[in-house]
């Protein structure tokens, strides 16, 4: 199996991404669709994961005025277990860290249960209390690049 992840770049990769998060967030785990998509689509940074060039994948990041955010981390349901998650953990962070104005700054997210472990390998610490967002219990997460 080959795991790929690009950024997008174009139109017809957005509309993968979108109907990724179509199909994990709002079907699958019911967020209202006003929850899931926000202003901030057209400022982040997003990608696409492939699995054996599939649309399996996606994330984006952003710069706030509390660090970098990470968000929107999804994987559809057959294409978990793969390796596809830790492709993308790991190919926004080096995107991250390619840009000069990211140096020292936090990267932080607000990760579900579920995924707390996958972030844990790449150095994400549990911030503070657990919290629930969109009727899901999460933990804010935090690194320091």
């Amino acid at each position: 199996m080959k795991i790929s992840v690009e950024k997008v770049l174009n139109k017809e990769q957005l509309d993968k991404v979108f109907q990724i998060r179509e199909d994990v967030f709002v079907i699958e785990q019911e967020v209202d669709p006003a929850e899931e998509y926000d202003e901030f689509e057209e400022t982040s940074t997003h990608f696409l994961a492939k699995l054996d060039d599939q649309s399996a994948g996606t994330a984006r990041w952003r710069f706030t005025e509390k660090g970098i955010k990470l968000e929107r981390f999804a994987v559809l349901k057959a294409m978990r277990g793969k390796g596809v998650g830790q492709a993308l953990v790991k190919a926004v962070l080096e995107d991250i860290s390619s840009h000069p104005e990211s140096n020292g700054k936090k990267c932080y997210m607000h990760a579900q249960l579920d995924a707390i472990p996958l972030y844990a390998k790449f150095g994400f610490k549990q911030v503070g209390e657990m919290f629930e967002e969109c009727n899901i219990f999460h933990y804010k997460m935090e690194l320091y690049l």
